[in-house]
């Protein structure tokens, strides 16, 4: 575990849900690379050695200082505690909130957020829910860990995958994700692309096995075990390879707060067809780095993918205009200095 210089502390960023999740994801990306620039540490569970935190006997003594640390929640329960710290403990924070939701937050949401010094929103959709003002600052994606491979055959040989075209779908394993809607495309199209197959990457919870069984039936029923991948969960560390193999990316929710998935396939130089859920309207280009499509309007991403599939030299094109909206728009960089900013802008009382 790294151990911060506590004197030099100025930000906490709280990650109190040990299951991996956008959330824990986005600090450990974020945290180590500001750390170079602004005294920041993570307090919490579930997050690996390079994410410099502090303990909770650390948490519980350092609090009282003339000048003010930035609280950067990110969760209600993140919320909760720094109003505990804050008004019960008398620490001296500044209260900020990250807010990637894109619908009416409960009452017990906005009792929350109201007791917040400032709100962050993940896209202009989502700052449309909140009935406070926001900066926007959208997610980032490390472009050098995410970034294309020079040869796909290789690196599916290492990971075990078929030599043929890829077609993903990455998340949660659920109705919400539209892991069905995926699957009933690749149904309809793969027997008429004998030279594509698709890889399903997640996990279903336990409440969500019995929809993953039905999915297996339906695959099974249409006799394309063989050509439906499922490769489960891997580590963090490895989920870019995963994207790099791929040629296609579908992202096919029906509701996202955010969605970091085509970030990252984009990043990997992969085309994406994607939902106009989440921040997706706001990342994805249309007919420029992929294609935006209703959710769970199953006939359109069928026909929205065939013509995909029936053009190398368009899968081409949006494959470098892809990467390069990355890199430009996207970059993790630029989300960290925009925090930083608002990081500063909190503890002076002063615009930067």
């Amino acid at each position: 575990m790294t151990h911060p210089n506590l004197k030099s502390l100025d930000v906490i960023a709280p990650n109190l849900n040990r299951r991996l999740s956008g959330v824990t994801s986005t600090i450990v990306r974020l945290v180590p690379l500001q750390t170079e620039k602004i005294g920041i540490a993570s307090f919490g569970v579930g997050l690996p050695d390079q994410v410099p935190r502090v303990s909770l006997m650390q948490l519980l003594t350092m609090g009282w200082r003339k000048k003010p640390r930035v609280w950067h929640a990110r969760r209600n329960v993140e919320m909760l505690l720094g109003i505990f710290l804050k008004y019960f403990f008398r620490h001296n924070y500044k209260l900020l909130f990250t807010s990637a939701s894109q619908r009416k937050h409960s009452k017990y949401t906005k009792f929350l957020i109201n007791r917040m010094d400032h709100i962050i929103a993940t896209s202009n959709a989502g700052a449309a829910y909140l009935e406070h003002d926001a900066d926007v600052v959208y997610h980032g994606i490390d472009t050098v860990g995410f970034s294309p491979t020079a040869d796909k055959q290789v690196l599916k040989e290492k990971l075990g995958l078929p030599t043929e075209r890829l077609i993903g779908c990455f998340g949660r394993i659920r109705h919400q994700k539209g892991t069905d809607a995926f699957i009933d495309t690749m149904i309809d199209l793969l027997p008429k692309n004998p030279g594509w197959k698709a890889l399903i990457l997640g996990r279903a919870t336990e409440q969500h096995q019995g929809f993953l069984s039905e999915q297996k039936k339906k695959i099974a029923d249409a006799d394309l075990s063989g050509s439906i991948i499922f490769a489960g969960e891997v580590p963090v560390d490895e989920i870019a390879d995963y994207y790099r193999v791929l040629d296609l990316f579908i992202a096919p929710q029906r509701w996202e707060g955010f969605g970091l998935t085509p970030l990252e396939a984009m990043a990997c130089g992969v085309p994406v067809v994607a939902t106009t859920v989440g921040a997706f309207p706001e990342i994805v280009v249309e007919n420029e780095t992929g294609h935006l499509i209703p959710p769970g309007d199953i006939p359109a991403m069928i026909n929205t993918t065939s013509e995909l599939l029936s053009s190398d030299p368009t899968i081409q094109q949006f494959s470098n205009n892809a990467r390069q909206h990355m890199v430009d728009n996207f970059d993790l960089s630029v989300e960290a200095d925009r925090l930083i900013e608002i990081y500063r802008q909190m503890l002076t009382g002063k615009k930067h």
